[in-house]
Order: structure tokens, then C-alpha cells, then sequence
């Protein structure tokens, strides 16, 4: 068990999925080192074994010679057939040198304070930076740990070319709106040169083989997928081109390919559709399988228009609510009046004489209704008689929880002699995920098979668990990912699935179970409320110390992250550590030179339904954060900008401050009651500034009117795609500090809608949104959680600039 999430069946295997005929396929094991090795001009690829031998093994799993592309560090493909005429290639890596340089290196054990030992349990303190070193996040940071728990089965990375001339990159993600599958497929488009129209990238179902490395979260699927994703599709160009040379007769080095198709020197042309069966049979290609160079690059790069844009727009792309799955009937859930709630009486006869009523059936969290139509069968749920026994945080309210979470902080440190202090204690409330799309899932459970249809971040997980609760072998339950309508953390955990099952069980037929927005806002997952306090020295023009005291309701970390940072080693120099904690010292991190920091935090648990909320700790730490660097900066007398830019340290952060304070004329005169605030971010190997101008003339309804963003994520796959998670982050940070949040009255959230959960409207939004892209500095980083921290801060700081008020609670107009 893990934070209360029961853990899935160990022993998982490799399915016996059946291959199709006469296509080629490929498996891609990830290049993740970026450092560059001159090519070895003797051969084209080169093999471990599967049994991790490391000695070169041949299409049939014998030892046969093999070379080194050379493109990445030591990379090696491995060829093996698996059944004919179907090509398996996994191009992948020796563990040995799997890691990013940053994640080899043995991450700093933290030292805890003597004074975490007077902690109740799960309130543990941890310091973030050991003084005089770099924070851990510096060296190898949450997206690292992710990738190398990934290592030992990414090569199971699946691109197929079919006869059809349709290039299919499998994708063990799930799409919830940030545009992954169109990355993917410009991907596999630039290195298999083939049309973006010809590629599909179809979401995998539950593949237990892949343990780690189906997981959806961290910013993580771009940073992970980058280079193997290239690495298999230059394997299929390359295996193309050989079989167009032997049919032609001539030097493969002469061919090239463009537009899915092999092209000769005097215009001849064969499509890759007509060369993927013969193209199976290619053990090692005449040709390196070498991915292309920066300045070869046509489609990455490219601004460009989502894949699924029209089918979304039409209706054609389907989401758990639009599945006809045979004999699955409409079914609602009848939910306790407070959180965690019971059952303690049920008169169901009204409701089963309702017409259209199938069924009433009592599960763990309620009473499921099933009926004919969703209009009936939420009729009928109302029709109930029930009384429900009051949840554990009965009587519980915000102020409470702000009480608690005061009383969990750790004494601060003595300040520095002869130093001057800016102190200050900021809250911030629960928040719900609140995606557009309601929860919904499809199951049909049978006495020996399960079949599910959801949108999962954590699919291996979830059938796991899925399959423990129906009694039955993991290998029986089949879980389809399903495309998402957003998510911002909430899919990561399957509440509506593991209702759906015990249904489906429980009624003896299909189902297909919704959450109203009602359910989700008051029985879902939350960001926990949080509070903070900190403390900066400053003397001299130079700031001595930062102490940032973290107290937050326990993240429920339990969708399988805590298991992924076991397997890639981060709790053997930690042992005792929580998912939580883990995540908090893999993530949190200060990135200017404020003498010496320390960043602690500590968990006050409570029964209640939380999860990674977009962002995570970083949502509140880090805008926290940047609100003080600004008044600190006031103090001593400095611009705010200025004063970030100096302290900076990394070179990549004041270019992006440097840019942002050009691009969004910082410091231009603004008229009374308006002002500009910037905020910083830096996580998963990228960073982002934004400026915003606020007119806070009507304090109860301030307004942003325009945001610049800056923002450097390494090797951008879509610039559009990326403007559109940097302008989605910006109206998260609009929210969450102007407005939305969710009140906790006697144990049950208050906000029931979008009527009362007051997330920013078309209103709200700045009439200017200027966004601006760095030149590539590197391997692509993560951005889908990347600009919520900035773009809060910036909110927060334009209001105090602009009312002469510091805010300290949050949202500002609760």
C-alpha cells in the first residue's frame, strides 16, 4: 500500500497480444544522454542483448557483431525478430550510460533538523539545500528519476509502418489537451520524413511490460519520448532505404526520402507503404540509423495545427462519455453529505419504481443508480432515502485546517547577527482540479475478464488495482485509454473506473458511470491547502539567509510515482521518506543566490481526497517565493526585475529575465491603480517569466490586461502547441490568485459547480497575451506545469504593486 492506494499485482509479464501481419514495426529504448560522439563510419547499429549482457546479439538473439551510430552517446540498436514478417528494432541504450549526466551523479542525502524527530508522524521537515550546495533539483531533479525508473523497459516503444503507408507511433501516454499526440507525430514525421497527415499516434492500452513508463505526469512524457521516438523512426527510414536500394539496384547512400516515400537521383519513387513488408525482413539496414542533426530539422520547430483539431471540433474525436460500448448503461452515484462519509440507512423504493430504473446497487462510496437515459438515473438518485454516518473530518472548516497547519511548523533558525529581516506567512486554499470534462468511465466486467474504458494517466496501476478489487488476474482486466478533456493532475488517479467495476460486478452488466461536477467538486481530489512562512536576512546589499517553512495537508501521492522513484533507487539514501517528500525534494529549489537556503516541509495528514494539483508544490512554494524576492528586493531598495536578474544563477534564467524585461518594457509609467508584476519558474529542465499589467481600480474585481511570456523549454517540438500550455498556465495563475478556490465547511467542500467555483472566465483573460520563444538551448524540457508558479506570482505581485497591498491569502478575493 502506498498512501492508502493499494499497490498492483507484482509478477507482471509480457502480454500475448497478437502482432499484425505484413507491417513494419519497431520498438524504440530511449537515447536520454544529449552528449554527441563523432559517428563510427564501420557500421550502423549495434546490439545489446536482452538479457542485459551487453554482448551484441543478432536478429535471433545470438551473439552477432554490431557497431555505434554514434549520434548520442555509446547508443546501440537492437534487432530481433519476433515473428515474421513483423521487424521489432528497439534502439536504446546501455544502462550504464542511460542516465542524464546530472541524474548519474549520486543525489546529496539530505540531513534532516534535529527537530524533526518532535514531529507527529507525517509531519517530517525536510531541509531542501544543504548550505553552501546547489539545491538537489539542480543535480538531478523529478523528470530525471522518471526517465531512468523508465529505462529498463522503454525500449518497448512500439512505431509500426503499414502496407497502407500509415506510419503508427503507440503511444504509452494519455492525451488530456496538451497537444502530445501532435508533438509525437512531428516527431516521427521529421524522422521517418514522412507526411504528418500519414502518421497516427494511437493512446496504448494498460501495459503492465512497461511498468514505469506508462505514466502520464511530471512535465516528463516530451523529455522521455524525444529521443527514443527519433531513434525508432530513423530505424524505419533506414530499413526503407534499403529495401529501395536493393529493389533499384543501387547505393543506398545515393537515395533519399521525403513525402513517405524513397526518392532516387533520377526521380524514381516507391511509397514507404509499398516497401514495409519486404522492409520487415531487414536485419541490419545499409544505412546508419542515424537521427537527424539540428539544422536538418523541417518539421520540429514548426508551428503547427493539432492533428485531432477538426475531429475535436466536429465531434469525431471520441471520450469516455461518447463510447457505445454494447449493454453499458447510463449510471450516476449517490455521495455522503462530507467527505468520506457512510452509508447508514437506504430506502431505494421510490427510486427502482422510477421509470427507466435498472438497478440500484451499494458500493463502498455510495449507491449507484443505473438506468436508461443519465436524465433518469439522476432522477432516480435523487429519489433515494438516505442517511449517511458523518466522515472522519466531520466539523472540520478552513480556519481549522489553517490552525493545524500553523501548529506543524518547525522552529525557525537563529537569524545572522547584525542582519535585517523581511518576514512574512502566506495561505492558500484547496483547489479543484475541475477539469472541462466530467469523469466518466465504461465497464463491462464478466465472471472471469474485465474490460474498462477511461482516460488514465495510470493506467498499469489502475488495472491493477482494478483487478484486486474484482478478484481477478491482472492479465484479465484490459484497461483502454481514452482520450481526456483536461486533467491538470485529477486522471492520475481512476475514482470513476474502480466505481465502475464494482458496478458492473455487483449488477452483472455493463456500465457506463459518470461523476456529475457536483461529485468531483465535492468528493475529488484537491490541491491541499497550504501554509507558508519565510523568513530572508539581508545586510550590507547582500542577502545572508532564506528559510521557507512548508506546512501542507498530506499530498496523496499514490498513483504510482512513489513506486516509480523506488525503482530508479531515490529512497535507498533516504530510507523513511515519503512519496511526498521525495516529490517535494526532487521538485522545490530556490534559483537566485540568497546566501544561505533552507526549504522545509511538513505534512499534517487528514482524510480527505488530495492529489497533484497542476504543478504541485511549486504552485504555491515557488509563487510564495517570488512574492517575497519582490518585497525583499523593495527593501533594499533594488528593482524587482533587477534584483532577480543579479541573483540569478543560471545564465539561462537572466537571459530569460533580460528578454522579458525588453519585450514587456518593464517599468513603463502605469496610471493609478495599475501596475506590472513579473514572476520566475524554473523545474524540468526549462524556465519562464512572466510580466502582467493588472487594473486593480475596483479591488473586489481587478483585471489583467495584457501578459508577456518568456519562456526557454530547450528543442521546442511545437511552438504552438507550447503557447497554448504558457496562455493556459497564465489563466490557471489568474484564477487561483485572483479568485477560485474551494472552502471546506464541517467536512464538505462548499463549491459544488462552476457557478461558485469561480475559475476565470473569457472576462477575465488579458485582451493581449504576447509570447515569446527562446532559440533552442538544449534537449526539449517539460512544459505543460512549467508557467502556473510564474504566472501566479506575477499576478500576486502586480496586485501589491499596483493596491500598495501585499496579498497573503489566497485567492485574493475569496
Amino acid at each position: 500500500m502506498l498512501n492508502g492506494v493499494r499497490d498492483p499485482a507484482p509478477g507482471r509479464g509480457h502480454s500475448a497480444r497478437p502482432r499484425s501481419r505484413r507491417r513494419l514495426r519497431f520498438e524504440g529504448w530511449p537515447p536520454i544522454s544529449t552528449s554527441t560522439a563523432p559517428s563510427d563510419p564501420t557500421c550502423s547499429h549495434c546490439a545489446d542483448r536482452p538479457d542485459g549482457t551487453g554482448t551484441p546479439a543478432g536478429p535471433d538473439g545470438s551473439d552477432a557483431p554490431g557497431a555505434t551510430d554514434g549520434t548520442t552517446r555509446r547508443r546501440r540498436f537492437l534487432t530481433y525478430l519476433l515473428a515474421a514478417p513483423t521487424l521489432t528494432v528497439a534502439a536504446g541504450l546501455g544502462l550504464d550510460t542511460g542516465a542524464p549526466a546530472a541524474a548519474r551523479a549520486p543525489a546529496p542525502t539530505p540531513v534532516p533538523p534535529s527537530a524533526a524527530a518532535a514531529v507527529p508522524a507525517r509531519e517530517t521537515a525536510l531541509p531542501q539545500q544543504l548550505i553552501g550546495l546547489p539545491g538537489i533539483p539542480d543535480i538531478v531533479d523529478l523528470g530525471d528519476a522518471m526517465i531512468i525508473a523508465g529505462l529498463p523497459t522503454a525500449h518497448l516503444l512500439v512505431l509500426e509502418v503499414t502496407p497502407a503507408g500509415r506510419a503508427a507511433l503507440h503511444l504509452p501516454r494519455l492525451e488530456v489537451g496538451q497537444g502530445l499526440t501532435t508533438a509525437i507525430a512531428m516527431i516521427v514525421a521529421e524522422e521517418l520524413d514522412a507526411r504528418l497527415s500519414d502518421v497516427d499516434v494511437p493512446l496504448s492500452d494498460a501495459r503492465p511490460e512497461l511498468l514505469f513508463n506508462q505514466l502520464t505526469g511530471g512535465s516528463n512524457s516530451i523529455r522521455s519520448l524525444y529521443d527514443p521516438v527519433r531513434a525508432a523512426a530513423a530505424a524505419a527510414r533506414a530499413r526503407l532505404v534499403t529495401v529501395a536500394a536493393k529493389r533499384w539496384n543501387v547505393p543506398a547512400a545515393t537515395l533519399r526520402t521525403a513525402d513517405s516515400a524513397v526518392l532516387a537521383p533520377d526521380g524514381r519513387r516507391l511509397a514507404y507503404g509499398d516497401l514495409a513488408a519486404e522492409a520487415a525482413t531487414v536485419a541490419v539496414p545499409a544505412v546508419p540509423a542515424v537521427p537527424k542533426a539540428a539544422d536538418q530539422l523541417r518539421v520540429v520547430g514548426r508551428p503547427t495545427g493539432r492533428i485531432d483539431a477538426r475531429d475535436i471540433v466536429t465531434g469525431r474525436a471520441k471520450y469516455a462519455g461518447d463510447l457505445r460500448v454494447p449493454g453499458a448503461v447510463p449510471t450516476v452515484v449517490a455521495r455522503p453529505t462530507t467527505v468520506n462519509g457512510t452509508l447508514k440507512s437506504l430506502d431505494a423504493s421510490a427510486a427502482r419504481a422510477m421509470p427507466g430504473v435498472l438497478g440500484v446497487v451499494r458500493i463502498p462510496t455510495g449507491v449507484a443508480v443505473l438506468a436508461e437515459t443519465f436524465d433518469q438515473a439522476l432522477k432516480a438518485r435523487d429519489a433515494l432515502r438516505v442517511t449517511w454516518n458523518p466522515g472522519p473530518v466531520a466539523g472540520l472548516s478552513d480556519a481549522d485546517v489553517r490552525s493545524r497547519l500553523r501548529a506543524a511548523h518547525l522552529p525557525s533558525l537563529p537569524p545572522p547577527l547584525l542582519s535585517h529581516r523581511v518576514e512574512a506567512e502566506f495561505d492558500f486554499a484547496f483547489v479543484n482540479h475541475a477539469p472541462m470534462e466530467v469523469l466518466t468511465a465504461v465497464a463491462d466486467v464478466r465472471p472471469n475478464r474485465a474490460e474498462l474504458w477511461f482516460a488514465a494517466q495510470s493506467p498499469i496501476l489502475a488495472q491493477g488495482t482494478i483487478a484486486a478489487e474484482l478478484g481477478l488476474p491482472e492479465k484479465a482486466v484490459t484497461v483502454h485509454v481514452v482520450r481526456g478533456g483536461g486533467s491538470f493532475g485529477r486522471r492520475l488517479f481512476f475514482d470513476a473506473a474502480l466505481e465502475a467495476a464494482q458496478v458492473s460486478k455487483a449488477a452483472g452488466r455493463p456500465v457506463k458511470l459518470m461523476w456529475t461536477r457536483n461529485d468531483d467538486m465535492r468528493h475529488g481530489r484537491v490541491r491541499p491547502a497550504s501554509h507558508h512562512v519565510i523568513r530572508a536576512t539581508y545586510g550590507l546589499g547582500q542577502v545572508f539567509s532564506w528559510e521557507h517553512h512548508v506546512a501542507s495537508v498530506l499530498t496523496d501521492l499514490g498513483h504510482g510515482l512513489g513506486d516509480m522513484l523506488t525503482a530508479a533507487g531515490y529512497n535507498l539514501p533516504m530510507a523513511g521518506l515519503t512519496a511526498s517528500e521525495l516529490f517535494f525534494l526532487l521538485t522545490e529549489k530556490i534559483p537566485y543566490d540568497v546566501g544561505v537556503p533552507t526549504q522545509l516541509l511538513a505534512e499534517v495528514p487528514l482524510d480527505l481526497h488530495t492529489g497533484s494539483w497542476r504543478s504541485v508544490y511549486s504552485g504555491t512554494v515557488r509563487v510564495s517565493d517570488e512574492i517575497m524576492m519582490d518585497e525583499l528586493a523593495r527593501r533594499m531598495g533594488q528593482d524587482e526585475l533587477a534584483f532577480r536578474r543579479d541573483r540569478m544563477r543560471s545564465a539561462a534564467g537572466r537571459a530569460v529575465l533580460e528578454e522579458l524585461a525588453v519585450r514587456g518594457n518593464w517599468g513603463r509609467p502605469m496610471p493609478p491603480g495599475h501596475a506590472q508584476g513579473i514572476g520566475y519558474h524554473d523545474e524540468h529542465s526549462a524556465s519562464a517569466a512572466y510580466l502582467v499589467e493588472l487594473d486593480a481600480t475596483d479591488r473586489a474585481d481587478p483585471r489583467v490586461t495584457k501578459a508577456v511570456v518568456v519562456a526557454d523549454v530547450g528543442r521546442v517540438i511545437n511552438p504552438r502547441g507550447l503557447e497554448a500550455q504558457l496562455t493556459g498556465a497564465l489563466v490557471d495563475g489568474i484564477s487561483v490568485i485572483l479568485q477560485a478556490g474551494n472552502h471546506l465547511d464541517n467536512g464538505a467542500f462548499r463549491e459544488g459547480s462552476y457557478g461558485d467555483f469561480r475559475y476565470a472566465r473569457q472576462r477575465h483573460t488579458p485582451p493581449v497575451v504576447e509570447i515569446h520563444l527562446m532559440p533552442p538551448s538544449g534537449p526539449p524540457g517539460g512544459a505543460g506545469e512549467l508557467g502556473v508558479p510564474a504566472a501566479s506570482a506575477a499576478v500576486a505581485n502586480a496586485y501589491a504593486r499596483a493596491t500598495g497591498t501585499s496579498p497573503r491569502s489566497f485567492p485574493i478575493n475569496f
